[in-house]
């Protein structure tokens, strides 16, 4: 995400090629291939990006509505003066580029604070083109699953992962803006605060985290606190004075929704065709719309003209007119969210994950509908930060990250192989060198004798690789039975970069890394989000960072 002239280093990257379950639409997508380019129009970079703030249309008035919500919500937060600086400008006219997260239990995994970083860095570069822009962090507060966002995966100083849940609050399937945390949330806050040191960190969750207040409050709260100082404005849309500005567009996304699911519909087997997978399931009875039933957060279905919502049945005009009265009652789906984003924002472009980038190949269609353009989206950064004591490990044992992601082999196995005696090891090559030699004279010998025994001669040879194989895996496991260090490091490795058979992004609370690096690791984000590497990040940390 480069603009002209940047010069930045290149920092350590893992083609994605090399990262477990990357899918064929965001491979294309980060290379831009032509099979890619019918479904995202715009060119995924930031140059494009700032050229785009001659086009996007702005409502002034909107606008000025929006910033007025913004700033009670962001001060409500304890929002820093950069930020509400920021909202001002916002309301003056500036452009936006957003980005959005799930409120997820204290602050959520580190590809949280990647959004974030992204989003800063994409509009400092914006910025610096002459173009007025604001970052924007949009708070997924109207999702309704629950399990998903209250659960928190720390990793300790001694990398150990330790799980996290808060006892709740609420109606079942309500949106997460309506749960609370229960009786009993302090103590997990204080058991949490313990591992993260005396830290920022453990100050900003304490005062973030308690009893009677919703997620997205404390998400708030705690992000306010971690990127005050960089102007991040949050945003949460489950505010009764959005949805009132927002209701319009809601208005028409229902009255359309026929038009909307047939588009919608066609995209999707464009992108079957295409080889493409549907991030989003729709059906021809789907609407893009979400109500509140009973505190739940229920869908919208539409069948021979009249909607459904739960068990109750209701004629189009009356339910337009209960969004227009009420629209705090009405959300978006995940393919209406970044337009209606659009509606309330003059956003350049918005920063997702691979997931984002693939049901925005769907809602284009739907932008086009309903706002005649299509906002671009561009790749969120995605890294793995490696803390110096795991540094140390990864060279002792000569682990690469590629090799730990795809499981070339067990971890654990292939730390103690490479940990056998020297001449144990020299052993089995030599074995292998003889297997392979013997072979080899042996299949020269039957091809002159006979050649159909040359493939029941590679069988033999194969069986007898195995067998070599095992014994040495064998001999790896009796060193790593002996060795207890041995079974501690890899276990210290798979926790701190691979937890769980994830990406360590997607596990790990950023606040753990927050706590042992401070506000100097977010400077150092944001930087990393600026330079050239348009793929998975590797960030070196260091004990002074």
């Amino acid at each position: 995400m480069l603009l002209p002239g940047d010069e930045r280093l290149i920092p350590d990257c893992i083609s994605f090629n090399s990262i477990p379950h990357t899918t064929r639409i965001f491979s294309d997508f980060l290379h831009y291939s032509p099979d890619i380019q019918k479904f995202f129009p715009q060119t995924p970079d930031a140059a494009h990006v700032a050229a785009l703030a001659k086009s996007v249309l702005r409502d002034v008035a909107r606008q000025a509505r929006v910033a007025d919500a913004l700033a009670l919500q962001n001060r409500a937060w304890g929002a820093s003066e950069a930020t509400l600086r920021n909202i001002h400008r916002l309301r003056e006219g500036a452009f936006a580029v957003v980005t959005g997260q799930q409120v997820g239990l204290f602050g959520g995994p580190l590809m949280s604070l990647f959004k974030a970083a992204s989003v800063l860095a994409l509009a400092k570069q914006v910025q610096a083109t002459g173009v007025d822009c604001v970052p924007i962090f949009w708070m997924a507060s109207e999702d309704h699953d629950l399990h998903e966002v209250n659960q928190s995966l720390f990793l300790t100083h001694d990398f150990h992962l330790t799980p996290f849940t808060a006892p709740t609050s609420g109606a079942e399937g309500a949106p997460v803006a309506h749960i609370r945390f229960a009786k009993g949330t302090n103590a997990i806050v204080v058991e949490a605060a313990k591992l993260l040191g005396d830290s920022l960190a453990a100050d900003y969750l304490r005062e973030s985290y308690v009893v009677g207040e919703t997620f997205s409050n404390a998400f708030a709260k705690l992000n306010a606190r971690i990127f005050g100082g960089h102007g991040l404005i949050l945003l949460d849309p489950a505010d009764p004075a959005l949805h009132r500005i927002a209701a319009p567009l809601l208005v028409d996304a229902l009255h359309r929704s026929a038009e909307i699911d047939e588009a919608v519909l066609a995209r999707n087997k464009q992108l079957r065709d295409g080889g493409y997978h549907e991030q989003v399931k729709v059906t021809q009875q789907s609407t893009p719309l979400f109500t509140l039933v009973d505190g739940a957060r229920v869908p919208i279905h539409r069948s021979n003209g009249v909607f459904a919502a739960g068990k109750e049945r209701i004629a189009g005009e009356d339910l337009e007119w209960r969004i227009a009265k009420e629209p705090e009652n009405f959300s978006a789906n995940v393919l209406l969210r970044p337009v209606l984003q659009d509606y309330l924002l003059p956003t350049l472009a918005y920063i997702g994950g691979p997931a984002e980038i693939a049901y925005f190949a769907q809602a284009a269609v739907v932008y086009q509908k309903l706002l005649g353009r299509v906002t671009p989206i561009l790749p969120r950064m995605s890294a793995t930060l490696i803390e110096p004591r795991i540094e140390r490990l990864l060279e002792k044992y000569q682990v690469e990250l590629p090799e730990l992601f795809h499981g070339e082999c067990e971890l654990r196995d292939c730390i103690a192989a490479r940990a056998l005696p020297a001449d144990l090891k020299q052993n089995f090559e030599q074995a292998r060198q003889a297997v392979e030699e013997s072979s080899r004279r042996l299949s020269e010998s039957l091809q002159k004798l006979d050649p159909t025994l040359v493939e029941a001669a590679g069988r033999a040879a194969s069986k007898m690789r195995y067998q070599v194989e095992r014994l040495e895996k064998r001999a790896a496991q009796a060193q790593l039975r002996r060795d207890e260090i041995l079974s501690r490091h890899a276990a210290q490795i798979e926790n701190a970069l691979y937890p769980r058979k994830s990406l360590q992004e997607r596990e790990i609370g950023g606040l753990c890394f927050f706590a042992q690096h401070g506000p100097e690791l977010i400077e150092r984000l944001v930087e990393l989000a600026q330079t050239r590497c348009p793929e998975h990040k590797v960030l070196r940390l260091s004990s002074q960072s």
